[in-house]
């Protein structure tokens, strides 16, 4: 892909609602897509599968060499999407359990810098994992690149390599679960298996030669992967579908700014510019709605669901609108070319107040890192990430530590005072330009 592209992931919806009849059909492959998903999960999501999960074409080709396809009566695009999809969604739990066990190792003080860099180096290579997961034997001059058996020789050598294989197995079981496919509400169509025409979607059937129309708001065309996700309660679908778009380079866009976010103010920079000052009273407001309705559906708990999921959407929705509409002031106000943000780390209900952790706990924080990370892909800005340990409480500007007290930063040692967020902007900038 050309760098002056992104993809973009765009939405399209159906004009009308959708008839009894055609939703069932569509019901019937987001069901088979998500039996078939449920049994690659069964089959290959132990610890004896790992080896066949990359690059996945031995999963593949074991699904389609048995009799299941035929016995369900499945096309094979669906078929072989939903092995696809449950292929990688195996590597991505097996990415978590490996950060975990990474998070693991470095807080366990019995282990020492050999033994960390012996387990980290034996998850990194795949055949020498299931080697130690399977207790079976593993041949170095075999399984091993040339140019890498003396140092992994060496690696082994300096560890008692059968406690920590056996540590190793404890971790992964501990942290090992079967995935399982939630509710079959969707699923994955490629090019092959629908078509655009009539000022909507023709997608293919389970039967030869069916096709199930579905009228659109728009006349867009894609050629690409799609993905149908089904809301049969409400007769309706959204198809979403990857769109390649160009990046808009602006001229004058060559400031370099540190930020930093807040629940109260949404974007604060170095240079002491807010954007975003309402965000905290629109999540206010739906916080204490949401804890309204906790209590009354604690009361009433056959009470319908509906009119509850509807009017937190509409919330939702409004608190998106805004960010939206933000961080695009931001992005026009500050013409920045190069945006420095802090790695946070997860909130924690670290208050008493418990209007105050559940404020914390609805924070947008990640659809407004999410939005901002888009925004910044179209128009050709950096984002990057920097340290953010102790950030808040340093001084911007002699590097003392200070304290922070009703939104107030006070540096001990120069006894300077500012904004809290502003001071650590300001720090975030310092960081990532060092």
């Amino acid at each position: 892909m050309s760098t002056d592209h992104i993809i973009k992931t765009v939405t399209q919806y159906n004009k009308e609602t959708i008839p009894a009849d055609d939703m069932d059909k569509l019901l019937a492959i987001a069901k088979d897509y998500c039996a078939v998903k449920d049994l690659v999960y069964q089959r290959y999501g132990g610890i004896r599968s790992i080896e066949k999960l990359y690059p996945g074409y031995d999963v593949q080709n074991e699904m389609n060499a048995c009799d299941i396809r035929q016995q369900m009566n499945m096309p094979s695009v669906y078929f072989n999407l939903a092995v696809h999809d449950a292929t990688a969604g195996i590597r991505t739990e097996w990415t978590r359990i490996k950060n975990r066990i990474q998070r693991n190792i470095a807080l366990n003080d019995n282990l020492s810098d050999e033994d960390r860099h012996y387990l980290r180096y034996a998850m990194k290579m795949t055949p020498f994992f299931a080697a130690i997961l399977c207790k079976r034997t593993f041949n170095v001059d075999e399984e091993v690149p040339e140019n890498f058996r003396d140092v992994f020789r060496e690696i082994c050598a300096a560890v008692d390599t059968d406690r920590l294989n056996r540590y190793l197995c404890r971790q992964v079981r501990k942290q090992h679960k079967l995935l399982r496919c939630k509710e079959p509400d969707g699923f994955r169509t490629t090019k092959k298996a629908y078509r655009y025409g009539d000022h909507g979607i023709y997608i293919s059937g389970k039967q030869k030669r069916q096709r199930i129309f579905i009228p659109l708001t728009d006349s867009n065309i894609y050629d690409s992967q799609l993905y149908i996700r089904l809301f049969p309660a409400e007769g309706r679908i959204e198809i979403k579908a990857p769109s390649k778009r160009r990046i808009v380079r602006h001229d004058g866009y060559e400031n370099t700014v540190g930020i930093a976010f807040g629940i109260d103010t949404m974007i604060t920079t170095d240079g002491g510019n807010v954007y975003g000052t309402e965000l905290g009273k629109l999540q206010a407001e739906y916080a204490e709605w949401v804890r309204e309705q906790n209590s009354l559906h604690r009361t009433n708990p056959d009470e319908g669901r509906k009119k509850y999921n509807r009017k937190k959407n509409r919330f939702v929705e409004r608190q998106h609108s805004y960010i939206n509409q933000e961080l695009n002031h931001f992005i026009r106000e500050e013409k920045p070319e190069v945006i420095y943000l802090v790695k946070l780390p997860k909130p924690t209900k670290r208050y008493v107040d418990k209007r105050r952790n559940n404020l914390i706990a609805m924070w947008q924080r990640g659809y407004i890192r999410e939005r901002l990370k888009q925004k910044c892909d179209e128009n050709g800005i950096v984002l990057k990430d920097v340290y953010g340990k102790d950030i808040a409480v340093e001084c911007s500007s002699c590097g003392g530590r200070g304290t922070r007290k009703d939104g107030v930063f006070t540096c001990e040692s120069c006894e300077c005072s500012m904004d809290e967020k502003t001071n650590t902007a300001r720090n975030t900038l310092k960081r990532g330009q060092l």
